[in-house]
C-alpha cells in the first residue's frame, strides 16, 4: 500500500481528540451519501415499475402497431393488409377491427362510448382482454347474436350486469321524409372487463366485428388492422419498415405515438424525481468539503513534516483525495446494497409497513394498482453510482488543493 493510501485511511479512522469530531462529520457525510443513493435507487425502481405496469395495461387494450386507411377511410381489402404485414419477420399476430362512436342507453341512463368491433379469436393474439374479464368470456361475442362486452366503469355508470340488454345508438341515421332517424340496435351484455385504465374502462364497448359492420353499414370493410410484434420497443422502426410490405394508401402508427404525451409525462416525472433526489447526494457529498477543510486545518503540522521528509504537493493532495474518496466509497457501498435490497423486496416491505402503521398507501379504487410495483434496472444503479462518486471526488478537490499549498515553514512556526 502506498503511504498516501495508508495515511488517508488513517485520517478517516481517527478516534481521539479533535480527530474524533472530524471522524463524526465523516460518518455523517457517509450516511448522507448512503441514504441519498438508496433513495435514488428505490424511487427510480418504483418509477420503472409504474411505467412498466401502465405500459402493460395500455398495451393490453391498445396495439403495438396499427394500420388504417389514409384520411380515416375504410380498409376494404383488409385480408391483403394482414397478409402483407405478416411478411415482416417481427410481426407475430394481426387482428382486424371496426372502430366507431355511439351511445349506450339502459333504463334512463345514456353514455357515449367508443365501439370496437373485433374477431375474438384474432383479438386474443394482439390484446389481453381475456385476462381482464371480470365476468363472461371474450368468446361469447358471436356473429349475429349481438352480444356486447363493457368496461367496468361504463357498466357501473349504466348500472347494468351481465345478461342485461342495452340499446346501442349509432350516429349514422336513416333518412326519412320526417327527419333523420338514428340507427338503434339492442345488444345483450355478455361480459364485463377491467383493464385498469379509466380511459378504457369507462368508454370502451366490444362487439363482434360482423355485428359492428352491419350496424355501421361498412359492408366488408374495417377501420384498420392491429398488429402485435415480438419487441414492443421496436414498434417505431417496424411501423416504418411495414410500408415496404403494404400498398401506399395506408397509414401506420404505433403505441409510442398514440400515447406519446402520457409516456412523455411519466418520463419527465421520473427525470425530475432523479434531479430532486440527486440533491440529497450532492448535499452529503459536499459535506465532505467541510470534513476535509477541518482535517487540513487540524493536520497542518503533519503536512509540514511530510513535506520536509520529501513528500511532493501532489502526494499531499492525493492523501486528502483518498480520504474523501473513501468516505464516498463506503457511503456508496452502503447505499447501493441498501437500495438494491429494498427495491428487490419492496413487495414485502411495503405491505409490512401498511400493516404496522394501519395505512393503505395505494387505494385500489383510486390508483387501480394495489401493490407498489418495482423494476430494478442495473443501468440506473450504475448511473447513480457513477454520478454520486463523481460528486464525491469533485468535493475533495478544493480542500486537497489547499493542503498541497501549505508552506511547511509557516505551519511549523508555532509548533
Amino acid at each position: 500500500m502506498r503511504y498516501e493510501h495508508w495515511i488517508g485511511l488513517r485520517y478517516t479512522r481517527a478516534k481521539k481528540g479533535r480527530n474524533h469530531f472530524i471522524s463524526f462529520i465523516s460518518m455523517t457525510s457517509m450516511l448522507g451519501i448512503a441514504l441519498g443513493v438508496m433513495a435514488l435507487i428505490v424511487v427510480l425502481s418504483v418509477m420503472n415499475g409504474f411505467q412498466k405496469e401502465l405500459r402493460g395495461r395500455i398495451l393490453g387494450v391498445a396495439s403495438h402497431v396499427q394500420i388504417s386507411g389514409r384520411g380515416g377511410e375504410e380498409l376494404v381489402d383488409w385480408v391483403k393488409v394482414v397478409q402483407g404485414a405478416a411478411r415482416h419477420p417481427r410481426v407475430q399476430a394481426a387482428a382486424p377491427y371496426v372502430s366507431a362512436q355511439g351511445m349506450l342507453s339502459f333504463d334512463q341512463d345514456v353514455r357515449g362510448v367508443m365501439v370496437r368491433g373485433i374477431l375474438p379469436e384474432a383479438e386474443e393474439k394482439v390484446a389481453n382482454f381475456k385476462g381482464y374479464m371480470k365476468s363472461g368470456h371474450l368468446e361469447s361475442l358471436k356473429e349475429g347474436e349481438f352480444g356486447i362486452i363493457l368496461g367496468i366503469e361504463l357498466a357501473r355508470a349504466l348500472r347494468v350486469l351481465t345478461g342485461d340488454k342495452v340499446t346501442l345508438i349509432a350516429p349514422q341515421g336513416l333518412v326519412t321524409p320526417a327527419a333523420i332517424m338514428p340507427r338503434l340496435k339492442q345488444f345483450r351484455v355478455v361480459g364485463i372487463f377491467e383493464a385498469g385504465m379509466f380511459e378504457y374502462d369507462s368508454s370502451l364497448a366490444l362487439v363482434h366485428m360482423a355485428d359492428a359492420q352491419k350496424l355501421y353499414r361498412m359492408g366488408e370493410g374495417v377501420s384498420g388492422v392491429r398488429l402485435k410484434i415480438d419487441d414492443l420497443f421496436q414498434a417505431p422502426r417496424v411501423s416504418k419498415e411495414l410500408y415496404r410490405y403494404l400498398e401506399p394508401d395506408v397509414f401506420i402508427t404505433d403505441w409510442t405515438r398514440s400515447h406519446a404525451n402520457f409516456f412523455r409525462a411519466v418520463q419527465i416525472e421520473k427525470n425530475m424525481m432523479f434531479l430532486i433526489l440527486l440533491l440529497i447526494v450532492a448535499v452529503a457529498a459536499f459535506n465532505i468539503v467541510s470534513t476535509l477543510v477541518m482535517a487540513v486545518t487540524d493536520k497542518q503540522a503533519d503536512i509540514a513534516i511530510l513535506r520536509t521528509l520529501g513528500a511532493s504537493p501532489g502526494s499531499i493532495m492525493r492523501i486528502f483525495i483518498i480520504q474523501g474518496a473513501l468516505i464516498g466509497i463506503f457511503g456508496l457501498v452502503l447505499g447501493v446494497v441498501g437500495g438494491v435490497s429494498l427495491a428487490l423486496n419492496i413487495d414485502v416491505v411495503v405491505p409490512a409497513l401498511e400493516r404496522a402503521l394501519g395505512i393503505n398507501f395505494l387505494a385500489k379504487d383510486v390508483y387501480y394498482i394495489s401493490d407498489l410495483p418495482s423494476e430494478l434496472q442495473w443501468r440506473d444503479v450504475a448511473f447513480i453510482t457513477g454520478i454520486s462518486f463523481a460528486l464525491t471526488l469533485l468535493a475533495t478537490l478544493y480542500p486537497s488543493w489547499r493542503a498541497s499549498r501549505i508552506n511547511p515553514a509557516e505551519a511549523l512556526r508555532y509548533e
